[in-house]
């Protein structure tokens, strides 16, 4: 039987639906794009997330790509002391010329590493030991040296930095607030000396020479009865020398520097070395002594070294002045970031407010920025804004940096001061720290179950610091591949502060907007 051929009214009718379909994906695909161009906008690296529906909607509902915006408290909050688990040691003091912050203090104690097996050249005996080199059994000089490639402050202030001798076992206490006379005492003065930051006795083609590493030199007496003890130990308890942990526990159990004069002037110590200089006779590819015209025994110095290392503890002592610190934290028209273990700002998240609203749709963006004031740069010797800065949720404060994490863009994440070109710090999309904070309240009040009233829920949200982040200065390390991964987030501990714009907004203070781009899927307008 033949088909019957279709009416033009039919066709008509297939053709303006087909049309209304098009319209409709039309719009789907511009509002789509509109999701997109935000993602592009606010950071790439950040995936979506959905309050509502997880997929698109029937053909007879819209898509809304839409703009809102949520007010964000903040407020200056003290750091307290802070993990500094780091190979570099902050010694001198400084004093904020802007009476801002008044002062703060640095010192370090530190452990000095033993190479496994380290032994000592025997002695040269014409008779008993021909084959030894070492001319006497006794050593030359001992000379502790400490190195820095960098410092703040006053390059020519005077100070003065004085080495003790710990009595006690460093344990791996990594936050800025150790108590040094807990490990040694007074009267156990190693060396004492006078320095400036430039060491002005050096000629300036020494100084500026690119392989130059500037240091602050100790020689004593105290010293070179130091290397005598280490001299004989090694003869009679070799055993001491066979492991790192032997030496520290049996021998030496490493230094305490501290600067008990001068101000202005904080030294980033890199490197310490413990040198045992010795004296040794030269000798021939036969092992023979070789002497000079005269007769005389030709002798040379060298050295054994124990250093610090990576293997070893160091641990820093930080002592902010609290008086000037808690006058900042109480100014409530702004807050300030301030290092080292200084000022941090926390933020309160608006999380039931986006939720409530924005319960049916997805999120695509949700950017904070914060904003800080101009400082006045007077001179070489001001402190200037922190160049990178952490946003983590508050819970996890200490454990991000206990743990040696990484920024995950979940609940911490870094933001670079001007990388838009303007005084700010910018996080372009912090959505999935949204998703994860009211997911994880969905779960609390899930397993409470009846018991979730609103007291228990406050409770829980105050025992959590559920809707709290903090902001806090930190460095961070690259690689050196090609792909120059983060490796390294760390406490920022050298000088640096900033004022941003927040606060409390009864006291004269603006909160911040949090803008958040989403996307409607039921029709909403």
């Amino acid at each position: 039987m033949p088909r019957l051929a279709m009416s033009s009214t039919t066709k008509c009718g297939e053709q303006m639906k087909m049309n209304k379909n098009q319209d409709t994906t039309i719009m789907k695909v511009k509002y789509l794009w509109v999701a997109l161009l935000a993602l592009a906008f606010y950071g790439c690296d950040e995936s979506t997330g959905s309050l509502g529906l997880g997929m698109f909607p029937e053909s007879d509902q819209n898509m809304n790509g839409r703009d809102t915006t949520f007010h964000v408290i903040t407020k200056s909050i003290l750091s307290d002391s802070v993990y500094a688990k780091t190979n570099i040691g902050y010694v001198g003091k400084f004093t904020d010329r802007g009476n801002l912050f008044g002062s703060y203090e640095c010192s370090f104690l530190a452990q000095l590493y033993c190479p496994e097996g380290i032994t000592f050249p025997t002695v040269y005996d014409p008779v008993t030991n021909p084959k030894g080199i070492m001319a006497g059994d006794s050593t030359h000089t001992t000379e502790l040296i400490l190195f820095y490639r960098s410092y703040f402050g006053d390059s020519i202030s005077p100070c003065r930095m004085s080495i003790y001798e710990l009595d006690k076992n460093l344990e791996q206490k990594y936050y800025t607030d150790i108590n040094p006379n807990e490990y040694y005492k007074k009267d156990s003065l190693l060396a004492r000396k006078a320095y400036t930051a430039v060491d002005l006795t050096l000629s300036d083609s020494i100084r500026n020479d690119e392989d130059f590493h500037p240091y602050v030199h100790f020689t004593s007496p105290k010293l070179k009865k130091l290397g005598d003890k280490i001299l004989k130990a090694n003869r009679e308890h070799p055993e001491w020398f066979a492991k790192p942990n032997e030496f520290i526990n049996n021998l030496f159990k490493g230094i305490y520097a501290k600067s008990d004069y001068g101000d202005g002037t904080i030294l980033y110590v890199d490197q310490i070395n413990l040198n045992i200089v010795y004296t040794c006779h030269m000798t021939d590819s036969l092992g023979n002594i070789i002497h000079k015209k005269d007769g005389k025994d030709s002798l040379y110095y060298t050295t054994r070294t124990f250093a610090t290392t990576r293997e070893v503890i160091q641990s820093n002592q930080i002592k902010n002045n609290s008086k000037e610190l808690e006058e900042r934290v109480n100014e409530e028209s702004h807050t300030y970031l301030k290092t080292p273990a200084g000022i941090f700002t926390q933020a309160e998240l608006p999380f039931d407010a986006i939720a409530e609203k924005l319960s049916n749709d997805s999120l695509s963006a949700v950017k904070l920025t914060f904003t800080n004031y101009n400082q006045e740069i007077k001179d070489m010797f001001s402190m200037k804004a922190p160049s990178h800065i952490l946003l983590v949720r508050k819970q996890e404060m200490h454990t991000f940096f206990e743990e040696n994490k990484l920024a995950d863009n979940i609940t911490s994440f870094i933001a670079t001061q001007n990388a838009f070109g303007v005084n700010q710090y910018v996080f372009p999309n912090l959505t999935r720290l949204v998703n994860t904070c009211l997911n994880e309240k969905a779960e609390a009040k899930k397993q409470a179950g009846g018991n979730w009233t609103a007291t228990e829920e406050k409770k829980w949200e105050e025992e959590n610091d559920w809707n709290k982040v903090v902001i806090i200065p930190v460095t961070i390390q690259y690689d050196n591949s090609s792909n120059n991964n983060l490796i390294s987030i760390q406490h920022d501990l050298q000088p640096s502060y900033v004022k941003l714009v927040g606060g409390n907004p009864k006291k004269e203070g603006s909160l911040l907007d949090l803008k958040v781009t989403y996307v409607n899927f039921t029709g909403k307008k």
